[in-house]
């Protein structure tokens, strides 16, 4: 991707990364502690290759973009910031693939604004009407920035073990340790408020208009297949389940190949716009 740059929405700064030119796709990274969007998604992106363009940016309270004064973030803070984010940056049109917390916001945002969203990738997706707070997604958010947070938060995050690597945990735990500061202000107790707030209503959902692809992992812990995704179904007018087995919540990382695929077969349906 690109070097990253800050973009001022409303008075706040935003840090964004892109690259490519062609259709607008942004991506919409998750809540663990750490994240970013570049770390979510720099790999995504390069294999969607330079026909696209990829805006990344770190939703308010993760990576460099600071939550702005008198608010504390939530999921109506990162709809209005994603929508005007693409509208300074001149997006008449565009896809929106989220993860997780970035499956809500990318839904919301598609309710909201139904003459720009041409698509949606809602992955691993919070926002199904009375979905819990799962035991390991409480964990995540409280997961101590550190070593061992970030090894106890990525062994939940996905099925295979192999995957958690030393290098994988250090890079989380610096990532971790950087951004503390501002994300224990997100998500304190009591946490199934939080999830309370990325829900998404049954009129909010059946207000999307564009074409849903929902794909999840057989295995997800974070968000289980069956109180996350499958209720969507009764909800969204215009959508599609992809169901990966042996996976859990990060299908970018855990079935990179298929995930890719499918997210460039469904995003070139759009080619014309």
């Amino acid at each position: 991707m690109t070097a990253p740059r800050t973009v001022t929405v409303d008075g706040s700064p935003i840090h964004v990364q892109e690259s490519g030119s062609g259709p607008a796709v942004l991506m919409l990274h998750g809540s663990g502690p750490g994240t970013t969007g570049s770390g979510a998604w720099a790999a995504t992106a390069q294999a969607l290759g330079p026909s696209w363009h990829v805006v990344a940016p770190d939703q308010a309270g993760f990576g460099d973009t600071p939550v702005p004064a008198g608010s504390r973030g939530g999921l109506r803070l990162w709809v209005g910031q994603a929508a005007e984010l693409m509208d300074a940056l001149g997006a008449e049109r565009y896809a929106v693939v989220g993860h997780s917390m970035g499956g809500a916001v990318a839904l919301a945002l598609a309710a909201a604004r139904p003459q720009q969203v041409t698509r949606v990738v809602a992955v691993s997706t919070m926002g199904a009407p009375g979905a819990p707070l799962s035991a390991d997604l409480e964990a995540i958010w409280a997961a101590p920035a550190g070593p061992l947070g970030a090894r106890d938060m990525l062994s939940r995050l996905v099925l295979d073990q192999a995957l958690v690597t030393d290098a994988a945990v250090d890079a989380r735990a610096a990532a971790m340790r950087a951004g503390a500061g501002a994300f224990a202000s997100l998500f304190p107790p009591p946490r199934a408020r939080w999830v309370d707030d990325l829900t998404l209503s049954a009129q909010t959902l059946a207000a999307v208009r564009a074409p849903v692809l929902l794909v999840h992992g057989a295995q997800d812990r974070i968000t289980p297949l069956g109180t996350a995704a499958l209720p969507l179904l009764d909800h969204l007018p215009d959508v599609r389940l992809h169901v990966l087995g042996r996976c859990g919540h990060v299908p970018a990382i855990e079935h990179p190949h298929e995930f890719r695929q499918l997210l460039s077969s469904f995003l070139h349906r759009d080619r014309g716009h």
